[in-house]
């Protein structure tokens, strides 16, 4: 089965996206469910979770966060009590990552070869310690940066994640991850992540992203 694991709306407050765009051009792709992981807040997802119940799409939640070496996406919380540091950006991304681990979450450094300033994580994706997965395909990368992420994720022998990183409906759907056994919640979404039963893509027949 297919799933977008990396989407947001305008619950991220960075966009227009409305959730009912989002799931109802998710549907029409032939997607199989989507995540959402709206900026710094797992609460911020709730509403974009009762449209998804509403137009039939099985839609788990996350949130990406911004931290001292990258973006992370966070898998496996049920509010925002995760967030001990009080603040939404920079946050220490070894300790953040121990702490989800502890909560029985799992964490997958976000577009790890996007250049980000200060904070970029690039190379430094070899020191983590704990990450359950790497996202290999982006919507909104580079060729060049997924190249490096995937080829990362083959060194580290972790799965690869493919997620458009959506901030509009055309944008949706653009990558996606595979998932070897069946997904119908974030329990069964986490399991197969731990035993290695996905990898990313991007949606056959498109191209995503510029060249380098």
């Amino acid at each position: 089965m297919w799933i977008d694991t990396h989407c947001h709306t305008k619950y991220s407050y960075d966009n227009w996206l409305e959730p009912a765009d989002l799931v109802r051009r998710a549907r029409g792709l032939g997607l199989d469910a989507i995540c959402v992981t709206e900026h710094y807040s797992y609460e911020a997802s709730a509403p974009v979770e009762e449209v998804a119940r509403g137009e039939g799409m099985l839609l788990l939640r996350g949130v990406e966060v911004s931290t001292d070496r990258g973006h992370l996406l966070v898998f496996g919380v049920e509010d925002d009590s995760w967030n001990r540091w009080g603040r939404d950006t920079y946050l220490p991304l070894q300790a953040l990552i121990e702490h989800i681990n502890d909560l029985g979450g799992v964490c997958v450094p976000a577009h790890p070869y996007r250049r980000m300033g200060v904070a970029s994580l690039l190379d430094g994706i070899f020191d983590l310690r704990g990450i359950s997965g790497v996202e290999t395909h982006n919507g909104s990368n580079s060729r060049t940066d997924d190249d490096l992420a995937l080829l990362a994720a083959t060194h580290l022998k972790l799965p690869g994640f493919g997620g458009s990183d959506c901030h509009k409906v055309e944008a949706v759907g653009r990558c996606a991850t595979e998932f070897l056994q069946p997904v119908t919640d974030m329990a069964s979404f986490i399991a197969a992540i731990r035993v290695g039963a996905c990898r990313g893509a991007y949606r056959p027949g498109e191209r995503f992203g510029k060249d380098s």
